[in-house]
């Protein structure tokens, strides 16, 4: 079962939503948060596996709340084994189509997901059920603002550009992460990995985590941000 906090300051719209998710018979909502410091609040008593925020709030207090949701160390109050556990929730943005540039922001944030508010009922609980299993959503137009934005820093100098990959965490990856990377910021699952690079789905597993580790990254969506930056994934031209 997983368990979903509504973040949405308009009530009709909450009331919309839990209808929704509590139809489905693996999604239950365990509460609902008008602003970012309630939903806050309501994490550390929660603990919802995803937080589906709209992003009705202001780009400051919906980002800042992104990283206190998506980062334990910042959740105040929450008790240490709550974050040794490492049940920490992932966060779906949900949002008006053509805010690519604040979708982007809100995946740097440490979101899971982001997914236009007028996606059908089927894909936004599809979506909820691939955020909590810790995999990213990220749409069409999300990828490329994110290929426009690479394209952008390319005309920063190549000495600063290289220094900062070498110092990103990239140079640690063997070359089995690297190929897993790649894979994965080309939208590739678990399964088409393992079947592709003739690995098994647990070892591919194993490399995921070993790659977040050291880059940095909580979710696979901020590995996708991580191989464009770093360059080693290409936009196309």
């Amino acid at each position: 079962m997983v368990s979903v906090l509504v973040v949405n300051d308009q009530s009709l719209q909450r009331h919309a939503l839990r209808l929704l998710l509590t139809a489905e018979p693996d999604l239950t909502v365990v509460g609902e948060a008008t602003g970012g410091n309630e939903a806050v609040r309501a994490c550390t008593v929660l603990r919802p596996d995803v937080v589906l925020m709209d992003s009705h709030l202001s780009r400051t207090d919906s980002l800042d709340t992104i990283r206190r949701v998506a980062r334990p160390s910042t959740l105040p109050g929450t008790p240490e084994p709550a974050r040794a556990e490492g049940r920490t929730p992932r966060v779906l943005v949900l949002t008006a189509a053509g805010r690519e540039g604040y979708a982007y922001a809100a995946l740097r944030a440490g979101a899971g997901g982001y997914l236009d508010n007028d996606a059908t009922p089927e894909e936004l609980t599809a979506a909820i059920r691939i955020v909590a299993a810790g995999d990213a959503v990220i749409t069409p137009g999300l990828t490329r603002a994110l290929i426009d934005t690479v394209r952008q820093q390319r005309t920063t100098d190549r000495r600063t550009t290289d220094r900062r990959h070498r110092a990103s965490g990239l140079d640690t990856l063997t070359g089995r992460e690297h190929d897993v990377l790649i894979a994965v910021a080309s939208g590739w699952s678990n399964a088409e990995i393992a079947e592709r690079l003739t690995i098994a789905p647990t070892t591919v597993k194993t490399h995921v985590s070993n790659i977040l580790a050291k880059i940095g990254a909580r979710a696979r969506v901020q590995a996708v941000a991580f191989a464009y930056e770093s360059g080693l994934i290409r936009p196309a031209a």
